[in-house]
């Protein structure tokens, strides 16, 4: 048998130039995939920055002011402090729930991020079913938590896991109602879609306007599923020690943190997507991405100014729920199921019951 070296090196580089593709192609797969992640902790940064400068003025006390001018690295310092703090683990717990619980909980919600469009063509995939896949994922994050208290082997944090579980059920409907009344207002489910909805009727369309009850319900449904004041039942530091985060320390418990501000974040966006116009700023007889060209030209300059749109409305959103956790009391398990419900969720259903017909007779 006669091999020739020709095709024998023929073949090796056509292998060679296979597997290189194969190579560019997970490159260029996980490159959209992990771009955004450093501005959504940077993000996050600046939410705990903002949330201990805020909390500070409305309790007429010094914020912090050592770490980094103005305190700005001081989350960054307590997140280094943590990440150096020993791992302790229960010795009678289930090690690996555990273990995998936090990381469910920030995993699930980092996801999110995927649908949300900061900016006019910028999104990492605009999916026709964007807003329920963000209700979907969103409801995973509960079920870390449940894990966290079941594998801590703990009463208290146990409990904290199943108020979690709990209140994620009876605030997701409503939730899930609001976004059905939106989905019908933008006859689409996808968030670029209802964005550029909005977009078509000016300021006085956006659906803040159009759908002011859904907005109420939206914002306390919202305020529950990120477990803040005054719905912070998980971890009611009075009745459970720390709810599920009780047997938790360094890192582990450092992610419990990030999770609830992602969180935190992904839902504030989510409202200026679907209640505050998104990348557009809009005026009386037209809107600034008009005026300077962006769904036009694109570009650069553009996208810029439409990514800053879309996080100025989120960050000054975020007022509300920060100055929300130091106004009101922390309510009872029972308050919180009865407002869940026995209110939230007959409102949002006569809400989507409401806008169906409106949207029928305008046919």
């Amino acid at each position: 048998m006669i091999i020739d070296m020709t095709e024998v090196q023929a073949i090796n580089s056509f292998f060679r130039s296979e597997s290189l593709k194969e190579v560019y192609g997970l490159i260029w797969l996980l490159v959209p995939i992990f771009t955004p992640a450093p501005g959504i902790i940077i993000g996050v940064l600046v939410i705990v920055w903002l949330e201990r400068q805020i909390s500070a003025g409305v309790q007429q006390r010094i914020g912090p002011e050592y770490a980094g001018p103005l305190g700005i690295l001081q989350a960054l310092a307590d997140g280094t402090k943590l990440l150096f703090k020993e791992d302790l683990l229960p010795s009678r717990g289930d090690i690996r729930l555990f273990s995998i619980g936090p990381s469910i909980a920030v995993i699930s919600i980092f996801i999110s991020y995927s649908v949300i469009p900061f900016g006019y063509r910028v999104v990492l995939d605009d999916l026709s079913i964007g807003v329920f896949l963000w209700i979907a994922i969103s409801s995973i994050a509960p079920i870390g938590l449940l894990m966290s208290g079941y594998g801590s082997n703990n009463k208290y944090s146990f409990l904290g896991g199943l108020r979690a579980a709990a209140q994620s059920i009876s605030y997701e409907i409503p939730l899930t109602l609001c976004v059905l009344s939106i989905s019908l207002l933008s006859n689409s489910s996808s968030t670029v879609d209802i964005v550029e909805a909005q977009s078509k009727y000016g300021f006085g369309g956006w659906n803040l306007w159009r759908q002011p009850i859904g907005f109420a319900v939206f914002l306390i449904s919202s305020l529950a599923e990120c477990e803040r004041l005054p719905f912070d039942l998980p971890e009611a530091e009075e009745e459970l020690v720390a709810g599920y985060q009780t047997e938790y320390s360094g890192i582990k418990f450092g992610l419990f943190y990030v999770a609830s501000y992602l969180n935190l974040l992904v839902s504030s966006l989510f409202v200026t997507v679907l209640y505050l116009g998104g990348w557009n700023l809009s005026l009386p007889y037209t809107s600034i991405p008009e005026l300077i060209g962006i769904n036009e030209v694109g570009g650069v300059f553009g996208t810029t100014i439409g990514i800053f749109i879309t996080l100025a409305k989120a960050y000054l959103f975020l007022f509300i729920p920060i100055t929300t956790r130091w106004t009101l009391p922390r309510m009872r398990i029972d308050q919180l199921l009865n407002l869940g419900w026995k209110f939230l969720l007959p409102i949002s259903l006569g809400n989507l019951l409401l806008t169906t017909a409106s949207q029928l007779l305008s046919l």
